[in-house]
Parts: structure tokens; C-alpha cells; sequence
């Protein structure tokens, strides 16, 4: 429906800056003419603005607001495909191929838009070349991003909501502390009950808990006019379920549930009253924040309340450390850095000489995620334990070699892998001091294992750390599978052991580092057939100088054979790092777990020379 005088005048210098960023230095004559082409629509939330398989006459830029389109696929529900927020259009490919709606676009919250239909844009490119190149430049520009693989910025907010669950949330000192962290990033808003109810009576009209509706318009108009000032703006709710509560449930872009991690995970009344039965299509995404105290040495717990409320992700933030609330403001900003480990057997120990130098330049890293060896280092950079904590307890894991429990009778596999297990479970109780899920890490954190069952590449984000890290590092033929949920898991390599694509789409994740150990190099033999197994015996027992086949191991050769498909996809994963690490490992085995030290320093030396060279020419 058409905007309201009111609304329109508080929406217009967002609209321009909006044009500004989206279509780079316009000419004043340029801008005027398309601002005078575009016409301004309200829609509320919940309602459609776009419907799949409609013709397509227009295209959107949103102002204010939130957005999400779906796909509907025949035999099956309607598919999420991102948001829309503001600064960013929707229906522009419509403008060039007059196709239909290719999804369903609905507003998650109120919303003001610029609408642009064809005429009109048919007349812009006939009277000005000028927008015609600028117009052509963010098509070409948007279809070049979605083949890098790289996510557009669709996904950043700037209203979040923070809602209490729990008693005893100091909330004004908690959003002056995130606000701190945000606004290095933007302009920062904060707004209260209070600060609103203030605004009221000074035109004349009672506080926020009036129904009526001209107190209600005013409301909105009050919090348009914020949101059109800030880059970010922090919603706080009331403590109990007021209207006001209700309202910073639903006009948010993503709202925060604040709890203290030492009381029960029951239901709070304003989850129970505002958060049920929303329409599922555009629910706001809720996150679970768990608030700890800053002596706290891990997060227990956490799936009991994970249990009870359906919510988009969660994160263990100690308010008192201003580097937890500095990962949860690179989160909310859509700035925050992945970590990436690469498989590759002993190899993947280079990983902590890599953490080490990430450390001592200051480089913080929010999101961490690996297969197979690096899900397990993975894991040393989700506890967020001091690096010295970190080295001895890797020291004492692998001072016994955890692939050398060999099957006498190697039905299933070559290793037995009881070894390995226990090292994981061993190691996971000393890092965090019990037998830990994956939701208790400090830092959010994934892994990646094959589900032989379905033939698939299968992602692990919550349940049991040490069976997780057991399903991914399981090398088919080397180690048994892994049982899970009625489905057998193995070694993630087979499909993904440098999982960057998947920490591009973990929510927040702005930038990724990965660290790769792929040294593949020709394997040259030089007789023309292969020995038998005796003679390759004899040869095992003569000193290496004086072997005659330069033939790996069977262990080595399967782990090897299981990674080779995710090898072939190294280029593609490398481009999608924003900085990449690949430490030169060329004369170390797979098995060599005893070079620990050695690989650990080589790891090093590699990540400081990366990260010392200039910018222009670090990797990719």
C-alpha cells in the first residue's frame, strides 16, 4: 500500500544514501530523475509482496525492514533462499527479462520500499546513460558474486532485538557494552520503553502501552526515523511481557534471547506469549545467547536449553570479557572470521603452529570448522583455552601414535581405532574438564563426516564432541565407521576435507581463513609392475635409503585414495579464502605422529610468513 506523507519524509534521506551505495557517484541530475521515478510502498509484516510464477513488472529497493523470498519445488515445502534488507533490491532481473516471479518474496517484518516498475525504467535508460551503465554494472556485478560462491551482503542487520529469558540481566549495562563493540562498524542506536514513552509525551500522547492507534503510528514513525539515522539499532524489551516487549519481538531483524547460563532453561512468559505460533515463513530468527561469568573455564549445559526453543543458532558470551562481546558484535555485523582446518592426517598438527601465530598477531576468530585431523584442532581453537593448555594436552594425545592399534584379523578395517577413540575422549575431558557436546564449546564450531548410509557429505553441529571428532577422522578401510543415528558416518574427506563453502554459509561469517594441506604431488614409480607382497615385505625391512619401491603404506595409501575427490576442489575452495594457508609439508607422512614439534614449528614459520607479506600478494 502506498506510504504515509509522515512516514515518507522520515524514509527520504535513507533512500538516497541507499541509492548512493547501490549505484555508485550518480550525477545530481541522474539521481533526481530516478528519484523521481520511483514510488514508495508500506507493506506489513507477514504479507507477500512477491509471488512465484507471477509476471514480473518491477523491481524493489528496500528501505526499511526485512525480507525473505522462498522457492516452492513441486512435492515439497517452500524453500528459504536468503533476505532482503535494507539497502538491497528485489525483482531486478524482471526489469531486463520481463520472466516471471522466480520465488515468493514476504515481508518478515513492516517494511518501506522504492518500487520501480518497467515503464519507467525503460524511460531511465533511454534519457540517461549514465543509470543504463550503472544499472548493467550490479547485474553483471550480483551474477559474478553468485559464481564465486560467495555470499552477498543480504544477510546484515540493523535492528536487533535483546530480550531477557531469565532474571537478573543487567540489560542496559549488556546493550552499552555490544553498543561499544558496534560502533567502530557504524552509528549505534539504543532504544528502551523509556526512551520512546519520553518521545510520546513530548508530542502530546501517552506512553507506549496505549493501544490507540494514533500512538501506535507514532511509534513506528518514532522508530523509522531511528533506524533511518543509525547503522545498527538495539531494541531493549521489557523484562516482563508488555506491548512494548511485543513490539521489539516482531520489528527486529534478528532478536537476541539473553539468558544467565546458571539458572534453569525454562520457558520465559514473554517467549511463551510472543514467540509461539508466528507464521513460519517469517519468523524472525531467534539466537540463544547464554551469558557465563568470566572465570568460567567452559559452558556445561547447554542442550537443555537448546531443547526447549526452536532458535536459529546459539552463543556462550562472557559479558565481562570484552573480546566475547567483540565476537558477538562481528557476529551480529555479519563481519566475523571462520577458521577452516583441512584433513590430512599427522600433517593437520601444522594447524597449531598456525593458531599460534594467529594468536600473537592478535587475530581473532569467531566461527571454527574442520574434517577429520582439523575437526580435532578445530576443536583447540572452539575451547578458546590458553595456547600453553592447548600444546600440552595435544602433546599428551598424540604421544601414542592413534593409528597404531592394527587389526589381526582386518575384517572391517586395517586399524581397530579403540585407541583413537580414547585419545579423543581423554583429550576432550582434560581440555574442557568433562565429556563435552559440541554445544558447549565457547565458539560456534562444525565438522564435516560422510555419511556412508545416505552416500552424502554430512555436517555435525551438536551432540557429543568426542564421537563427532571420531565419525570425521574414521578413513574408510583405515578405521571403522562410526554409528549415528541409525546411519554409519566415516571421514569427511571423501566429500569435503577443506569445508570452506560450509563455513561461508555459518551465520555472521563475513570473512574466512582457511588452512590447507594438500601437497599432492605425482606419485612416479619406476618398474613397470607392481611387487608382490613378499617382496614389498622384504623391502619394508631394509634401511629407507636402500629401498627399491617408493610405494606408500596401506594405511597412508587409503588415506590418501579418501581425500582425493576433495582435492580435486581445492581451487574452488582456495578462491573463497579471504586469507589461505597452505604450510609446506612435502616430506611428512601422513602417519609421522611423532614429528609433532617439528610439524607444529613448520605450521608456524609458514603462517608468519603469510602474514608478514603484504597484502596485495598474500594467498589466494
Amino acid at each position: 500500500m502506498p506510504i504515509s506523507r509522515s512516514r515518507q519524509q522520515s524514509q527520504d534521506a535513507l533512500l538516497v544514501r541507499h541509492l548512493q551505495a547501490f549505484f555508485g557517484a550518480l550525477e545530481p541530475e541522474a539521481m533526481e530523475l530516478l528519484r523521481h521515478s520511483l514510488a514508495w510502498v508500506e507493506i506489513s509484516g507477514g504479507d507477500t509482496l512477491l509471488t512465484q510464477g507471477e509476471p514480473g513488472d518491477a523491481m524493489y529497493l528496500v528501505v526499511s525492514g526485512r525480507l525473505r523470498a522462498f522457492v516452492h519445488a513441486e512435492g515439497s515445502g517452500p524453500q528459504r533462499v536468503g533476505d532482503i534488507v535494507r539497502g538491497q533490491v528485489v525483482g531486478e532481473m524482471s526489469l531486463y527479462t520481463g520472466e516471471p516471479r522466480a520465488a515468493t518474496v514476504v515481508a518478515v517484518r513492516d517494511a518501506v520500499l522504492a518500487r520501480l516498475d518497467r515503464p519507467a525504467f525503460q524511460r531511465l535508460l533511454a534519457c540517461s546513460p549514465q543509470l543504463s551503465i550503472a544499472f548493467t554494472t550490479q547485474i553483471i556485478h550480483q551474477l559474478q558474486t553468485s559464481r564465486q560462491g560467495r555470499k552477498p551482503v543480504a544477510d546484515k542487520l540493523v535492528t536487533i532485538g535483546l530480550l531477557p529469558i531469565t532474571t537478573g540481566i543487567a540489560l542496559p549495562d549488556f546493550a552499552a557494552r555490544l553498543a561499544a563493540q558496534l560502533s567502530p562498524l557504524g552509528r549505534v542506536g539504543v532504544v528502551s520503553r523509556h526512551d520512546i514513552d519520553q518521545q510520546l509525551e513530548q508530542l502530546g500522547l501517552g506512553p507506549s502501552d496505549n493501544t490507540d492507534k494514533e500512538t501506535q503510528r507514532r511509534i513506528a514513525i518514532l522508530l523509522d526515523q531511528i533506524e533511518a539515522e543509525h547503522d545498527f539499532v538495539l531494541l531493549l524489551a521489557d523484562a516482563t511481557p508488555t506491548p512494548w516487549t511485543q513490539r521489539c519481538c516482531r520489528h527486529c531483524d534478528e532478536l537476541l534471547l539473553l539468558a544467565d547460563a546458571t539458572q534453569p532453561p525454562a520457558l520465559h512468559p514473554s517467549e511463551r506469549q510472543f514467540l509461539s505460533n508466528r507464521p513460519p515463513l517469517t519468523v524472525i530468527a531467534d539466537i540463544l545467547v547464554l551469558l557465563h561469568p568470566a572465570d568460567q573455564r567452559s559452558p556445561r549445559g547447554t542442550a537443555p536449553w537448546l531443547a526447549r526453543r526452536p532458535v536459529a543458532g546459539h552463543l556462550h558470551i562472557r559479558p565481562d570479557l570484552s573480546r566475547d562481546m567483540a565476537r558477538l558484535a562481528r557476529i551480529q555485523s555479519r563481519t566475523a572470521v571462520g577458521l577452516v582446518l583441512a584433513g590430512g592426517g599427522a600433517r593437520g598438527l601444522a594447524h597449531l603452529g598456525v593458531l599460534r601465530a594467529l594468536h600473537e598477531r592478535g587475530i581473532e576468530v569467531d566461527w571454527v570448522g574442520g574434517t577429520s585431523i582439523g575437526a580435532v584442532m578445530a576443536t583447540y581453537a572452539a575451547s578458546d583455552q590458553p595456547l600453553d593448555t592447548v600444546m600440552a594436552n595435544a602433546r599428551r594425545a598424540f604421544a601414542t601414535n592413534p593409528t597404531g592399534d592394527f587389526n589381526l584379523f582386518p575384517v572391517l578395517s586395517l586399524i581397530k581405532g579403540l585407541r583413537l577413540k580414547r585419545i579423543l575422549r581423554t583429550a576432550v575431558e582434560e581440555l574442557v574438564g568433562f565429556d563435552a557436546d559440541i554445544e558447549d564449546l565457547w565458539k560456534n564450531f562444525f565438522c564435516v563426516a560422510t555419511n556412508f548410509s545416505s552416500a552424502s557429505e554430512q555436517r555435525l553441529q551438536q551432540g557429543n564432541l568426542a564421537h563427532a571428532l571420531l565419525a570425521s577422522t574414521s578413513i574408510p578401510g583405515a578405521l571403522p565407521p562410526v554409528a549415528h543415528g541409525g546411519d554409519l558416518l566415516c571421514d569427511g574427506g571423501s566429500f569435503n576435507n577443506f569445508p570452506v563453502d560450509v563455513m561461508r554459509s555459518m551465520r555472521g561469517v563475513g570473512r574466512v581463513i582457511g588452512v590447507d594441506l594438500n601437497i599432492r604431488t605425482p606419485v612416479r614409480v619406476d618398474h613397470e609392475d607392481m611387487p608382490s607382497s613378499w617382496a614389498l615385505l622384504r623391502d619394508r625391512l631394509r634401511p629407507l635409503a636402500q629401498r627399491r619401491y617408493r610405494l606408500p603404506s596401506l594405511p597412508s595409501y587409503l588415506m590418501t585414495v579418501t581425500i582425493l575427490y576433495s582435492m580435486s576442489r581445492q581451487a574452488s575452495a582456495q578462491q573463497q579464502c579471504d586469507l589461505y594457508f597452505n604450510p609446506p609439508l612435502n616430506r611428512v607422512g601422513m602417519l609421522q605422529w611423532r614429528r609433532l614439534e617439528n610439524i607444529v614449528q613448520r605450521g608456524y614459520a609458514h603462517a608468519l610468513q603469510v602474514l608478514d607479506a603484504p597484502p596485495d600478494i598474500r594467498s589466494p
